[in-house]
């Protein structure tokens, strides 16, 4: 990427603005009988992993074929070039940049799963073509980017379904048609926690060791980010460099908190405090390795109404798990174990003395496949649903069941844990200038 392009594509995520959609853009619909040639923007291990198993599950019925990857390091380009005809059983072209690959104008969609600063900017990118995409999250990483790419989505009418695969479970389905029945009553806290105990969590050490400047396209790579000299571990192990990525929020919060605003309703935080640190692997990472983060959420417009979050990471012991729990006055729901329960409910033995009567949820199961909540979600039904759903509304048209405006909601959340822990402050959202404030001021990424 020269130094005209970059400067081009800076500009316009700074302004938000999209370039101009051909109206044959606008106009592509893409017919019940024909197929829809898909392209692998990005062949990572999540790619690998997860996307392509469901992709070679349904590619048949529903009549999707991956006909191109693109790729700015030759060792993956090549390796997923032959993967994927492996695995697919299709011809597929490989192409060094997303440039080449859409001015071949041989994709009518792609899936992308890059590095986490990039989703938003390559989003952009294949919107701009005309492609329908599938795009990891978290969706955005500073509200630059996340202001861009809602405009460039919304002004181009695709389909852009963001993967949040939990909006494709039936379990949280099943939950969040129960809330908002009123059966559970007021939502009044909520536990989140992801522990791991993995050493090689986001390492790569043998491609560190062996990768070479000359292999990629690091100009490319950092797009919008402030020029540095190449660094393999930057490159190869983004996830613990800011402003490359947050880290836990960016991956692992950005699932949870996602199902908060879909249960509650609400877009985003009204404040956010978090505290942590690098405290088990010193390794020269930038990104904590324990965090927690609290979040106030409820209506602006009333103070005294609303709920508490409590997110919590660590690296360093396992113990725990990954656990989603909501607590009502009336007891509790707990998406680990897909039960509603009258735990913690209000007794009438304590009502008593109030005048009040017992508050108590009736325990029941939640209706759905228990979804496997672990650190490595992905090669499961519930990406394949989530798959599936975003190719049935690349032929219908319908909303995806993670729009862009999912995205850009839990963008803001992970936003504003990462400005939190950064900075020390307390963080809130102006909804005007909708940017993350920390302490009272814009954060500057």
């Amino acid at each position: 990427m020269n130094t005209n392009r970059r400067e081009f594509i800076k500009k316009s995520v700074l302004a938000g603005v999209a370039t101009s959609i051909s109206a044959s853009s606008y106009a592509k619909i893409i017919g019940s009988n024909d197929r829809v040639r898909v392209g692998c923007v990005g062949f990572s291990d999540r790619h690998r992993s997860s996307h392509v198993a469901s992709f070679k599950a349904l590619q048949k019925e529903m009549n999707f074929e991956m006909v191109a990857v693109s790729d700015i390091w030759n060792k993956r380009r090549a390796e997923g070039q032959a993967y994927l005809q492996d695995q697919l059983g299709s011809k597929v072209k490989a192409y060094n940049n997303n440039d080449e690959l859409y001015a071949s104008k041989s994709v009518d969609a792609v899936m992308i799963s890059t590095a986490d600063f990039q989703h938003a900017l390559h989003t952009i990118e294949a919107v701009q073509a005309g492609c329908d995409v599938y795009a990891e999250k978290p969706l955005a990483e500073t509200m630059d980017d996340n202001r861009a790419v809602l405009k460039a989505v919304k002004d181009s009418k695709k389909i852009v379904q963001i993967g949040s695969q939990r909006r494709s479970g039936a379990n949280y389905h099943a939950a969040a048609d129960y809330i908002k029945s009123g059966k559970f009553g007021d939502i009044k806290m909520v536990e989140l926690m992801w522990n791991v105990n993995q050493p090689g969590r986001w390492r790569r050490p043998e491609l560190v060791a062996n990768l070479k400047e000359s292999d990629v396209d690091w100009k490319r790579f950092l797009m919008n980010r402030p020029y540095e000299e190449f660094d393999p571990r930057k490159y190869l192990e983004y996830r613990l460099f800011w402003p490359y990525s947050s880290g836990i929020p960016g991956q692992w919060m950005s699932h949870q908190i996602d199902t908060v605003h879909w249960f509650s309703g609400l877009a985003h935080p009204r404040s956010v405090v978090a505290n942590g640190g690098i405290y088990q692997w010193q390794d020269g990472r930038s990104n904590a390795d324990t965090l927690t983060v609290v979040f106030d959420y409820g209506p602006l417009d009333d103070m005294s109404k609303g709920f508490q979050v409590q997110f919590t990471s660590r690296f360093s012991n396992s113990a725990g798990g990954t656990k989603e729990l909501y607590y009502s006055n009336g007891g509790m729901i707990n998406l680990d174990t897909n039960e509603i329960s009258p735990e913690g409910g209000l007794e009438q033995r304590h009502a008593s003395a109030m005048g009040m009567k017992a508050n108590l949820l009736t325990p029941s199961k939640i209706k759905g496949q228990k979804v496997e909540t672990s650190a490595n979600t992905g090669g499961d039904d519930l990406t394949l649903n989530h798959i599936k759903n975003w190719m049935e509304c690349v032929r219908s048209r319908k909303t995806p069941n993670a729009p862009i405006e999912a995205g850009y909601q839990h963008s803001i959340a992970t936003m504003m844990s990462n400005a939190a822990y950064r900075t020390g402050l307390k963080v809130t959202f102006d909804e005007k200038t909708q940017q993350v404030l920390a302490g009272g001021v814009p954060f500057k990424y």
